[in-house]
């Protein structure tokens, strides 16, 4: 087996501590055929669908890939803009950001990527690209603040299979989830607050999360517990009483049951209960995108209004607001402890050079 490596690798060349921000994906057009290839991808992760493998790819191959991608396209039709995919253009400016953000920090002695799970830019030639810019030290954050293993275990696996190939492997750090990291709690809780200040309170705030099929719940996967802890500690920030907000979970796929109560289902029958005007905010996703733009913010209105609701909000998501931003680089900063920039660390060890060979005289 031959290993990934650099011809021209320079053994004296200054080594810089790498950040990797991932996101799910997106497909590279609103199109049929770009939505089979994504598809393809991402129905095959077995992280995504634990079924049978070979069962699952006569199914996937002989039935889904032939009707879902034009129905997905022209859902990605809807949100789509001049800049492209909604979840590829809040990602790239969140990079960037951040990057401007710690080289305020550290100098030029850290790189910071982005890559997608599925898709373009692929974690894989983001590490590539991390490697040949001389990244020796390597955070992980992957935009998931709650874990699951369909999502942040999928991530991991990535890297790890990308890592197999590689001849000189970074010190590694991960971050798994950050659903109850106090400064994610404050900006949520304060995007939230900001748009009550310019449109005023509904009768309920519903705290909407991609679900993901029970039995992972039942299994050990964390994520329903960790939805339910975010929703609590943003709402204790917000001052909310039990009757002033609820947890639904959207999104499902296929005929199994899935983590209840359903964002759809749970929005068809407020009304009925008295609850005539709703607030939809959705903290599991760092990044607006087909999930929330088009699902929650089109289809479930669609949904809450015909059953009798009068007024029906979408808080957006975090995006590159300033304060996600901040939150991301104090979640970097707390997990870069006792790694030292290139920089200062070339100057370690130029000064603990410099004394060897003053004793040496």
């Amino acid at each position: 087996m031959k290993y990934q490596g650099r011809s021209d690798f320079n053994h004296g060349e200054r080594a810089k501590i790498g950040v990797l921000i991932t996101n799910l994906g997106t497909p590279e057009a609103p199109t049929p055929k770009a939505l089979r290839t994504y598809l393809a991808q991402f129905l095959s992760d077995p992280r995504v669908v634990e079924f049978p493998r070979l069962l699952w790819k006569v199914i996937l191959h002989g039935i889904i890939l032939r009707i879902r991608p034009a129905r997905s396209a022209k859902a990605y039709q809807t949100v789509w803009t001049d800049q492209g995919s909604p979840l590829m253009f809040h990602t790239q400016a969140q990079r960037d950001a951040l990057a401007t953000q710690l080289a305020q920090q550290y100098g030029d002695g850290i790189e910071v990527a982005f890559a997608m799970r599925y898709g373009q830019p692929s974690i894989e030639s983001a590490i590539e690209k991390l490697s040949a810019a001389g990244v020796r030290q390597l955070l992980v954050l992957p935009l998931y603040p709650q874990y699951s293993g369909s999502t942040t275990g999928s991530t991991f696996d990535n890297l790890a299979a990308d890592f197999t190939q590689r001849r000189w492997l970074p010190d590694l750090r991960f971050i798994s989830h950050y659903h109850d990291y106090p400064a994610y709690i404050q900006a949520v809780g304060d995007k939230i607050k900001a748009h009550w200040e310019k449109h005023g309170r509904c009768d309920k705030l519903i705290f909407s999360y991609h679900g993901v099929p029970k039995r992972y719940l039942l299994q050990g996967d964390p994520y329903h517990c960790e939805c339910y802890k975010t929703t609590r500690l943003v709402a204790e920030y917000l001052g909310l009483g039990k009757d002033d907000y609820m947890t639904t979970f959207q999104s499902r796929f296929g005929r199994e049951e899935w983590l209840k109560p359903y964002t759809d289902e749970t929005l068809k029958s407020l009304p009925a209960q008295g609850v005539k005007s709703v607030q939809m905010v959705c903290p599991g996703f760092s990044s607006d995108c087909l999930e929330t733009i088009e699902e929650i913010g089109e289809e479930n209105r669609e949904y809450f209004e015909h059953a009798g609701g009068e007024t029906y909000q979408y808080i957006e998501c975090l995006n590159a607001d300033a304060a996600h931003i901040d939150m991301m680089a104090q979640l970097v900063n707390d997990n870069l402890h006792g790694w030292v920039p290139g920089d200062q660390a070339q100057a370690v060890q130029t000064a603990i050079l410099a004394k060897e060979q003053g004793a040496a005289r």
